[in-house]
């Protein structure tokens, strides 16, 4: 086949996705190729636009290195997350909902003992962070692990100050005791805008929105037989709450944090006043291959 034209283009290129069998690759490809040929006939660009669209994402991957990934901004930016995670995963009403995971998640994270603090030497007012994890019915949950991270008192996180930060700060992985609970001591987050010196920075700016998302703090948990909960905490009055510019807030992940001038935590005392984020997390359980509840 041959001399296509606007009207053929489109079949042809289905046809040639032939393979002995149907494949998720296959039906991926034939849906990205229907698509995008429809989204090329709406807006019918010009070569300089279409050259534009094919510069722009290149310096995406110009700005990805191992502390900054620049396409998962763009998929955030772009809602494309949030429905990811909407589609993938349904709370039932008992479990903890979801939100994004966000480009500063690391794997290298240390683990440290309940109780410790995650932001030695970072200024900001103390925050206790506290929890309980459990599975739908409210049952604690022993060995859980839970990951915490969050921003610093100006919106930074430690990936982006490493000339400041000689090691990561404020994140840590915690494992749950025999009730199910965590703890640790770190400081108040304030709200940020995510990186805005990039391409994604500049797509924002032709759209006119702005690049801050409310104050927050990321939360991983994990347990044998449960799915995976990758959620935020979002602190309440915060002015971002309506117009996160990654769709992330939800009702339910909204929590007011209470203040207290002295206190005994854990037969840790503290003569300073600190700030108090205490939060349950109810994990949902797997299911096997044939539908069937393993946890």
């Amino acid at each position: 086949m041959r001399n296509f034209n606007e009207n053929t283009i489109t079949d042809a290129v289905q046809d040639r996705l032939t393979s002995p069998t149907p494949t998720r690759v296959h039906d991926v490809s034939a849906a990205l190729v229907r698509h995008l040929h429809a989204l090329v006939r709406e807006i019918r660009p010009t070569f300089a636009e279409w050259e534009t669209a094919i510069k722009f994402l290149t310096r995406i991957g110009e700005f990805c290195d191992e502390n900054r990934q620049e396409f998962i901004l763009l998929s955030d930016v772009l809602g494309v997350s949030m429905l990811v995670d909407a589609i993938n995963y349904h709370a039932e009403g008992r479990e903890t909902e979801t939100t994004v995971l966000g480009p500063f998640f690391v794997e290298r994270a240390e683990e440290y003992p309940n109780g410790s603090d995650i932001s030695p030497e970072i200024s900001g007012d103390a925050l206790l962070i506290s929890g309980v994890v459990c599975d739908a019915d409210g049952r604690p949950l022993s060995g859980a692990t839970v990951d915490i991270w969050h921003s610093d008192s100006e919106g930074y996180y430690d990936v982006q100050q490493l000339e400041k930060v000689d090691q990561l700060a404020m994140r840590g992985r915690f494992k749950t005791h025999d009730d199910g609970r965590f703890w640790c001591w770190s400081i108040k987050p304030a709200p940020y805008p995510i990186p805005h010196d990039g391409p994604v920075g500049d797509l924002l700016k032709a759209q006119g929105r702005h690049p801050w998302r409310p104050a927050h703090v990321h939360f991983m948990v994990t347990a044998d037989g449960y799915e995976k909960l990758v959620t935020h905490i979002f602190v309440a009055g915060d002015p971002y709450l309506d117009s996160d510019v990654v769709f992330g807030v939800k009702d339910s992940l909204i929590e007011k944090l209470e203040q207290r001038l002295v206190g005994n935590v854990r037969s840790q005392t503290t003569d300073r006043p600190y700030w108090v984020l205490n939060r349950e997390f109810r994990l949902k359980c797997k299911l096997d291959p044939k539908g069937t509840i393993t946890g």
